[in-house]
């Protein structure tokens, strides 16, 4: 009624309206895109939603692809990751050296000088193409929890950097007990037979030692191993 009466008003009434709405919806847009990209880009969230994750509040998730007695086959998005590289003739030294170098990043050796939060898992790239008698470097992660994922402290320790794992599908066979090198060697070995058997192509170059337990817990731990997918997955048969 006002309008009809006051067209020049009408027309800036109608402006104004109009650049709220479009400025509101502009806003609802970028905040719907943020949410996608953290929900989409890492999958960090409440130990409850793992089985494995019985130890931490926050644990890697992922999607189950299929999966069989033997082996299973799992989606994980991408996300960030604190890690550090050691070079050793063994594994397990190399992985005591690593971890308590990252441990101490997460205990306040960053530029923030503020505590972490512990996640799980911790991963270890082993390489494959190692000789036996040859050094070989060991780079071991832990993931950032979801507060950390965007915008982590910077470490204090030029040997503790941040990496990011792209999306992707892995092979994962579990098992028991620590994470050694003569059993994370068996358990890749056993997996790498299981997936020639079937004709799975994968990265033979490295695998992952995956741990999900701290070193004081004693009973039912769980451990993996990680095989990265190339091509299309091959599903694992049940018995």
């Amino acid at each position: 009624m006002l309008a009809l009466q006051s067209p020049t008003g009408c027309i800036i009434t109608t402006k104004l309206i109009y650049t709220d709405t479009l400025s509101t919806m502009v806003y609802l847009a970028g905040f719907v895109v943020l949410l996608l990209f953290l929900t989409a880009e890492a999958r960090v969230g409440n130990s409850s939603e793992s089985t494995f994750c019985t130890e931490t509040k926050e644990c890697l998730l992922y999607d189950l692809v299929c999966k069989g007695d033997n082996y299973e086959v799992r989606h994980y998005s991408s996300a960030k990751w604190v890690t550090t590289d050691e070079e050793s003739y063994f594994m397990d030294k190399a992985i005591y050296t690593a971890f308590m170098r990252l441990f101490k990043y997460i205990n306040g050796s960053n530029n923030a000088d503020v505590n972490i939060d512990m996640t799980a898992p911790v991963i270890i790239k082993v390489n494959e193409m190692k000789n036996m008698w040859q050094q070989s470097v060991y780079t071991l992660s832990f993931l950032l929890p979801s507060e950390h994922q965007l915008n982590p402290p910077q470490p204090t320790d030029e040997k503790v950097y941040f990496t990011d794992m792209p999306d992707m599908n892995v092979y994962v066979r579990s098992y028991g007990g620590y994470i050694l090198c003569l059993t994370a060697k068996f358990n890749s070995m056993a997996l790498q037979k299981q997936l020639d058997k079937v004709q799975a192509t994968y990265n033979k170059d490295y695998s992952y030692s995956v741990g999900y337990n701290s070193p004081m817990k004693i009973l039912n731990r769980h451990n993996e191993v990680w095989y990265v997918v190339e091509g299309e997955p091959v599903c694992p048969a049940s018995s």
